[in-house]
């Protein structure tokens, strides 16, 4: 590697943690909390979409999402999450991390008003344009996966780098908890506002017209945190590896990181040898159908439709305080400790035996008095997801790619995640229907039921581990030295090469 370029690379591999890399991680981790935000928040109301355009008059039971416009509904912003992934994952690495960046927090903040303003009254036309804005508003959380990923770790000092692309993360904890907390919050309200009897008192008044707003505001707030941080992002620099490895200009990223880190940076015109070219989060399963299952929520028909919010709200309000959000901050705490393969590896593991602990007594988790123990067995899954390969999984591919494909490799890593999540969310829905016909959901055919499904989940918890022991470990390594970029640069250099000619390694 040039001299210029690696005295600049090594500046920000040794530089003293200071604000500006915490002001990186709050502009960084908006786009997460907001990206959390919008694709949890739906599972809070999709059961009132099913009451408002779904219920059929004289039904004993309110209505429901149809299987198919509930997959249509609760994975349509994954698929866009997927697709936003490979595509500004790759354009990230052509355009650089700051020109697209802007781009897909931009394109969040439209989609996410757009949801809470879909287009007429009837199911087909709400839903159809709720998909469309949907697909939109995953497609920009999905850019913004390798490009954060990318942008922290390329800030980063070598010290602390996994904290800190952790802490961005982890922020989408926090979206998860708010986002149940805003739906606690308007649903209360309206609740309160419009007096409504359960549903099996009175169908038609268990349904105020009010209710219609409920969804459309809890969408709609997904905007406000983006929005807050647009000028931030647009007011970042480059990243320095980014202008130096890629661009080919260490005399401006030595420039843009002067302006922001506390470190004198210099660097002369590039040298004609070195002008030469050189995940995920996943979701374990469908929450509102558990907390159903083991009785969580009471049955449709004993509740009104804001009540409903209001109930499902809570129970993800729970599960983030016990398990999501401390699991997210222990890998921040520990993850320049213990190293990334220790805590993939352990967190698939006790993954592995809480699935297992809940699938092989699951009628016993069903029972009224042993519901508190399912609670806290419930939230030690997701404490070890998110403190193992949920938060893993989007650090190492941020540390392990050169810098001309990180942003596009992250984007696959983080689609192939994506990809997995899909197939969960869909497969389990028909998989956790119970096997006798008459006791399945509207609309959907027998399946294995809840004790196969958790067994099956624990089964492909364990493949996760044993494909860990594969997963290189970067604690303590620069991002060059992980990538190997070093020695490709050194490579390019007459003496090196000269060098290595009379004493080959």
């Amino acid at each position: 590697m040039a001299r210029e370029q690696t005295s600049v690379l090594n500046a920000l591999d040794v530089a003293k943690t200071q604000w500006y890399h915490f002001t990186a991680i709050v502009i960084a981790g908006m786009g997460f909390f907001t990206d959390a935000y919008d694709l949890f928040s739906i599972a809070n109301v999709t059961k009132l979409l099913g009451r408002i355009y779904y219920t059929h008059p004289g039904s004993d039971k309110p209505g429901s999402l149809p299987p198919n416009v509930s997959m249509a509904v609760n994975g349509v912003a994954l698929c866009g999450t997927l697709a936003g992934q490979v595509f500004f994952g790759w354009l990230g690495d052509k355009l650089g991390r700051k020109k697209v960046y802007g781009i897909t927090l931009a394109l969040m903040v439209i989609s996410s008003l757009a949801s809470g303003l879909s287009f007429g009254n009837t199911p087909k036309g709400v839903i159809s344009t709720l998909c469309f804005f949907r697909f939109w508003l995953g497609f920009g959380i999905g850019g913004d996966y390798p490009l954060s990923a990318t942008i922290m770790s390329e800030y980063a000092n070598k010290k602390t780098r996994g904290a800190f692309i952790a802490a961005v993360f982890a922020m989408q904890g926090f979206g998860i908890l708010v986002g149940g907390i805003v739906s606690l919050i308007v649903s209360t309200a309206f609740d309160h506002a419009y007096k409504a009897p359960p549903y099996k008192v009175n169908a038609a008044a268990s349904l105020p017209k009010q209710a219609d707003y409920v969804w459309r505001i809890i969408l709609m707030f997904g905007a406000v945190p983006a929005a807050m941080t647009f000028y931030s992002r647009a007011k970042m620099p480059e990243t320095a590896r980014y202008t130096a490895l890629v661009a080919r200009n260490a005399k401006q990223a030595a420039l843009d990181m002067s302006k922001v880190l506390q470190v004198e940076l210099q660097a002369d015109e590039p040298t004609k040898s070195f002008e030469r070219a050189s995940n995920n989060s996943f979701g374990l399963f469908s929450k509102k159908d558990i907390y159903t299952a083991v009785g969580w929520l009471p049955a449709a028909a004993e509740m009104n439709a804001i009540h409903e919010v209001y109930r499902v709200a809570r129970a993800q309000v729970l599960i983030a305080l016990c398990g999501t959000v401390p699991g997210y901050w222990f890998t921040v705490a520990f993850i320049d400790i213990l190293g990334r393969f220790f805590i993939q590896l352990m967190g698939f593991f006790f993954m592995t035996v809480f699935m297992l602990a809940l699938a092989i007594p699951y009628d016993h988790w069903t029972k009224k008095e042993n519901r508190v123990g399912f609670l806290v067995m419930y939230a030690l899954t997701f404490f070890f997801a998110n403190f193992g390969p949920n938060a893993t999984t989007f650090i190492v591919p941020a540390e392990i790619f050169p810098a001309r494909l990180r942003s596009t490799c992250h984007g696959l890593s983080a689609a192939a995640g994506k990809a997995g999540a899909i197939v969960g969310a869909f497969g389990f829905l028909y998989a956790a229907q119970s096997k006798d016909p008459k006791k399945t959901d509207a609309g959907y055919p027998p399946g294995i039921g809840m004790k196969n499904s958790l067994i099956m989940l624990a089964v492909i918890n364990f493949v996760g581990m044993l494909f860990t022991f594969l997963v290189p470990e970067a604690k303590g390594k620069s991002l060059e030295e992980m990538s190997r970029e070093n020695e490709e640069e050194e490579g390019d250099d007459p003496a090196t090469t000269a060098s290595r000619t009379v004493n080959p390694v």
